[in-house]
């Protein structure tokens, strides 16, 4: 099951990608930057998100054991 930071890091993502879509179209680079930042941001969430999941399974089983 996702935790809070999958699921930020992921909304946070596509948020990126509508953004630099919408530079692409509009030309506009200060839009395409936010949205590329947005991506990383994300990314980094998710990462974070990711780590905890695994420690979190990880002492469960431990505890099951």
């Amino acid at each position: 099951m996702a935790n809070k930071e999958q699921v930020e890091g992921k909304y946070d993502q596509a948020k990126g990608r509508v953004k630099q879509a919408a530079g692409d179209l509009t030309d506009d680079e200060r839009l395409k930057a936010e949205g590329t930042w947005d991506k990383v941001k994300g990314a980094v969430k998710e990462g974070v998100g990711d780590v905890k999941e695994a420690v979190h399974d990880a002492t469960d089983d431990d505890y099951e054991k």
